[in-house]
Parts: C-alpha cells; structure tokens; sequence
C-alpha cells in the first residue's frame, strides 16, 4: 500500500491492518477560513479527505503548509475509521476510558483503606516523638 504521502509507520502498520487502501480515500484542498488574512484567503492549505467505504471526512488546517495538513487528515482519518472498527478496543477509546477513570472519585471504601493506611503511618510517627 501506498499513500500519496510518506505517514509513520505506525500508522502504515494501523492503516494496513484496517485495510484501507489509498484509492478508496478522496482528498480535496480548499482554502481555509479563519484569521490568517491575504495568506489563508489565497492558497488551498486546507486538506479535506473522504474515506467512500465508510462515508468518514475528516477536514484539517491546522497548520500552514498543505502537506503538514494532509499528514494530520491521514492520521486523523485513520483514527476514526479505528475507533469505528475496534470500539472500544481502539487507541483513542481507550485514552479517553483511562482518563476517565483517572479523574473519576474514589468509592467509599476505597478512600476508607487509603485512609486507613495514612492513619497508622501518622500513629507510627507520632510515637517515635520523645517524651518530655
């Protein structure tokens, strides 16, 4: 398989084992929108990309060069024809459950034992102190 552009081999990898191939993948360039001024109401910076098997567009301009957009609409793109495949098992599912779970508050009784450990720590220290 090859893209029209040279995308990291991991997501080579990623996009081999989806099996999307290069020519079911439509890209358009059109301007941009936006501040930016004379330099984004001139040129097609703006990469759009349509994946026909399963109707996914991405559209990037996030950056000012046409080809640093094309790489982020191929990575962006793979990564929603992933989460599409996979679920729950794709990368970015998966970063989005972790921080979930990261900022999600402790059950009752898990803060309980947490804080049961604290307290014999502090009982430990507060007998070392001498005795006057």
């Amino acid at each position: 398989m090859h893209f029209p552009i040279d995308l990291p081999g991991k997501l080579q990898a990623l996009a081999a084992e989806l099996r999307v191939r290069p020519e079911e993948i439509s890209e358009t360039f059109t301007r941009g929108t936006g501040a930016g001024g004379q330099k984004i109401n001139k040129t097609s910076s703006c990469v759009e990309l349509t994946h026909a098997p399963t109707g996914i567009s991405v559209r990037v301009q996030k950056h000012r060069q046409q080809s640093a957009n094309r790489v982020s609409a191929y990575k962006l793109l793979i990564s929603k024809i992933e989460e599409r495949v996979k679920g729950k098992e794709s990368e970015r599912a998966k970063r989005i459950f972790k921080s979930r779970k990261q900022k999600q508050r402790r059950s009752r009784k898990a803060k309980e034992k947490m804080l049961e450990g604290k307290h014999h720590r502090s009982d430990l220290k507060e007998m070392r102190k001498n005795i006057i």
